[in-house]
Parts: C-alpha cells; sequence; structure tokens
C-alpha cells in the first residue's frame, strides 16, 4: 500500500469519469487500513449529484475556478455556464468538507484548496474569480493563484491566448490579491521555462 511507503495523499487527477469506481476502490482500500488523505483533483466543472455521491469518500477537493465570465467558458473550453455550475460545484465541495485542517508537518488532512490560473489578456477575469471567493467561502480556505500559462497547440493560433503573462497582468493580480486581504492565498512565480517540461509530441 502507498502510504507505508510515506506518501501524503491519494491524488485523483481528472476523476469524474470513474467517481462509481473511486467509491467501490475507496471502501477496500479503507476496509484494509488507508488513512491517508483522498484528493478530487478537477477542473471544477462537476455535476453536484455527481459530487454528492463521493460525500465521506473525499478528504480534499482540489478544483480549479477557471472563469468568471461565460463567454470564455464557451470560448476557450467550450462549455455553457461554466461559472454557475463551478462555483455550485465549489460550494458542495465546501459543505462537505469545510475549511483545510492541517496536520503538524503543514499537510493538509482534510478541505478545500481552490485554483486559479490567471490568462493573458484576461486580467479582468482573474480579479473577478478571485473576488467570488473572497465573497462567498470561507477565508481560511486555500487560494492557489497561478502564472505559469504558456501557449500549446491551438492556442497558440488565438490572438488573447498566443503568448505568456507579462510582469505587469502579474504585478496587477499580485497587487489585488493584497487588496482583497485573501488570507490564504498563495500565488505562483512568474516563471520563464515552464513549456520545457512539457512534452514534444510531433513525431
Amino acid at each position: 500500500m502507498q502510504q507505508d511507503k510515506g506518501v501524503e495523499n491519494i491524488n485523483l487527477v481528472t476523476p469524474t469519469s470513474y467517481v462509481i469506481q473511486i467509491i467501490e476502490a475507496i471502501k477496500i482500500a479503507k476496509e484494509k487500513g488507508l488513512k491517508i488523505p483522498i484528493v478530487y483533483n478537477t477542473n471544477g466543472y462537476e455535476n453536484i449529484e455527481t459530487l454528492k455521491l463521493l460525500e465521506g469518500y473525499i478528504d480534499i477537493y482540489l478544483p480549479d475556478l477557471k472563469y468568471c465570465d461565460n463567454e470564455l467558458g464557451k470560448n476557450y473550453s467550450k462549455v455553457s455556464n461554466y461559472f454557475q455550475i463551478a462555483t455550485n460545484a465549489i460550494k458542495e465541495m465546501y459543505r462537505q468538507v469545510g475549511a483545510p485542517k492541517i496536520n503538524r508537518n503543514g499537510i493538509m488532512q482534510k478541505g478545500l484548496m481552490v485554483r486559479h490560473l490567471i490568462l493573458p489578456n484576461e486580467i479582468d477575469n482573474s480579479k473577478q474569480v478571485l473576488k467570488w471567493i473572497k465573497e462567498n467561502i470561507d477565508e481560511k480556505v486555500y487560494v492557489s493563484i497561478m502564472a505559469q500559462y504558456f501557449p500549446t497547440y491551438l492556442a497558440k493560433n488565438v490572438d488573447k491566448l498566443n503568448r505568456k503573462l507579462t510582469k505587469k497582468e502579474y504585478k496587477e493580480i499580485e497587487n489585488y490579491v493584497y487588496e482583497l486581504d485573501l488570507k490564504n492565498g498563495y500565488m505562483q512565480d512568474l516563471g520563464e521555462h515552464e513549456e520545457e517540461y512539457v512534452p514534444n509530441w510531433e513525431f
């Protein structure tokens, strides 16, 4: 079992399609002594009924909140009503697990952490997302603000997405985080070499 090797959690990435199987696997694992947290790592565009099935099985929810503007959801992710669906999902996640609980080593054991990726040319979107989190979720909830965006594949052909963040854009969001007084808001450093970590799939 992985917990015997010292891992901190079981991280389920983009797991929605396998919820029924995941629940059954967690039941079996807990019967065999699994005690480390189960993390549900999701893009945030989740069905409430699906999340309710997971109540009691998931310890940590790690959702994205990508867009406040539904038009961005349509344009960039081909989904409708992104903001309403994702925020309702996040509220349900919070209802289930509450504010973060941290162990003596500083490792989260239960709770909600919301991620947001800053997009170039969409600074107002990021501000509205962060404002919603501040006004609607417990201030103890962690907010991970990511600055790692860079264009790949078709994004290179989209005018607003075909570049990385500028220092000016990054600084504007950084200042806004302080202005909002997000208690547990953390910003990723603005990097320079993220694309080097992506495999070259052009064979």
